[in-house]
């Protein structure tokens, strides 16, 4: 695996927990010498780094080099990985002031300006990533538990693994989805009295939705799509597809939507991962939620 991204996002830190999961790593090398590394792990002397080696690459001077190291890398190596660690500028800026550290671009001028420009920098690297996190709101807990969740399975492995996530429009895209639908033409449980303290994971907001004329077709023409385009992905040699749904706040209509999927593609035996992005940011008042039971792990 290669490990790439922002300066920030979170690269050393994923580099830990892919360590804790028994990866060898290694760290902050330039991309000229990835592909002498990588031959001595696949020597007969290269021992545990021949089964899971990650390589963290920085950006600083090389950036413009790490592309072409992918390319010849993935004509040698039919399993490499590209992990791609992503965040919003307002984050990433927040971040380096509390640090206080030099960003690797601050010769392009003020902290926000160099994070930009880095962004434009690595922009072919992201296209090129088979997985991308957006650690934007996560803390380096729960950028652990996604390191778990992604790379930390053993025995046999899916050909792909799937994650389902809910995000509200008002908080922005989400950055590291592969699909996003708009659920915003369903109707909104949250002008229902009765629904409004609750959230899409309850059995009557999701019953509310599945009552209504408009949400019937677009969940038979939504698995439709699904199935059409998951085995594509998956044969066109992609490890990772995450599909989204948002709605207005991210609460109700994209939760529910969510779950139903995730329940759907789990009968078409892709045991997919939940994740409600922007739930805990959602308002909302009333008593506790009573949340229909799934057998999926879902984080909020």
């Amino acid at each position: 695996m290669v490990i790439a991204g922002m300066s920030g996002a979170g690269r050393s830190a994923a580099a830990d927990n892919l360590e804790d999961l028994g990866w060898f790593v290694m760290d902050n090398l330039p991309p000229s010498l990835v592909g002498k590394v990588v031959e001595l792990a696949a020597s007969p002397g290269g021992g545990a780094a021949a089964d899971r080696l990650a390589l963290v690459v920085g950006t600083g001077g090389y950036h413009d080099e790490i592309t072409a190291m992918i390319a010849d890398l993935r004509a040698e190596l039919a399993n490499l990985r590209l992990l791609f660690l992503d965040a919003s500028t307002e984050t990433l800026v927040r971040r380096y002031e509390s640090s206080r550290r030099r960003h690797p671009f601050s010769r392009a001028g003020a902290l926000a300006v160099a994070i930009d420009t880095e962004r434009s920098a690595l922009e072919p690297v992201r296209g090129e990533a088979d997985v991308v996190i957006d650690t934007s709101d996560l803390n380096v807990h729960e950028l652990r538990d996604r390191m778990v969740e992604m790379f930390g399975r053993s025995g046999a492995e899916p050909a792909m693994r799937t994650t389902v996530m809910s995000f509200g429009y008002t908080h922005g895209l989400p950055r590291d989805a592969d699909v996003v639908i708009d659920c915003r033409f369903l109707p909104n449980p949250h002008w229902v009295a009765e629904l409004q303290p609750l959230d899409g994971r309850d059995a009557r907001v999701a019953r509310y939705l599945a009552g209504q004329p408009v949400t019937e077709e677009f969940y038979d023409r939504l698995g439709e799509l699904l199935r059409l385009i998951a085995p594509r992905y998956r044969t066109g040699g992609k490890s990772y597809l995450t599909v989204a749904f948002g709605c207005t706040g991210g609460r109700h209509r994209s939760v529910a939507v969510a779950e139903h999927v995730a329940r759907m593609l789990a009968a078409d035996g892709l045991a997919p991962s939940v994740i409600h992005r922007d739930l805990h940011k959602a308002g909302g008042s009333g008593g506790p939620v009573e949340s229909a039971p799934i057998e999926e792990r879902v984080r909020s």
